[in-house]
């Protein structure tokens, strides 16, 4: 039998431990390192290897946030039927990130000065783009920039995830009460 080093019994799932952190984070975002470490059920020093502090921490969760807005954006085929369809099927895809999104959209240095990530740029000029589609085919309201449409969007689904991370909302209702909202006040009305 090969020897195998106590290393490699204890292999760090780097996702798992984004995912425990980015769940500890959005319920109290400014657990200290310490505090992330035990919710992914690692030591300290584990957690430094794999993050050099919480700026590389926080910059990892990005990335991982944009991968998954992105993946949620091409399974929700923006571009197919109606808008307001598009939409829903949006938040449907976005609703397992959603608590990720709310503590990564508190973080303001994400979105400051010239180390802004490009990809929340790509993100909002697809969420734009569907918002402004609608507009033109008559669906949503044309008084609204489409511009505020993804703005308001964005803050629903955060607001969604605070109200299910902390009971105010049932899990079941995040996709129906976050894109009727949203839409119930966008649908233009003759």
């Amino acid at each position: 039998m090969p020897h195998m080093s106590y290393g490699c019994l204890m292999a760090v799932d780097r996702d798992q431990v984004l995912r425990a952190a980015a769940g500890l984070l959005m319920r109290k975002a400014a657990a200290t390192m310490d505090e992330v470490a035990r919710a992914a059920g690692i030591s300290r020093a584990t957690l430094n290897r794999q993050f050099a502090g919480r700026d590389a921490l926080v910059r990892a969760l990005e990335e991982l946030g944009i991968a998954e807005c992105e993946d949620a954006l091409a399974k929700a085929r923006l571009d197919d039927g109606p808008a307001a369809d598009a939409v829903r099927r949006l938040v449907r895809e976005l609703e397992p990130s959603a608590g990720l999104l709310a503590f990564l959209y508190s973080e303001n240095q994400l979105f400051e000065g010239d180390e802004q990530n490009d990809g929340w740029a790509r993100l909002d000029a697809n969420l734009v783009g569907l918002f402004r589609r609608g507009q033109q085919a008559g669906e949503f309201r044309i008084d609204l920039s489409p511009v505020w449409l993804a703005e308001a969007m964005y803050g629903l689904l955060v607001s969604g995830a605070w109200a299910v991370a902390e009971g105010r909302a049932a899990r079941n209702d995040f996709t129906q009460m976050i894109a009727e909202l949203l839409l119930g006040g966008a649908v233009r009305r003759d």
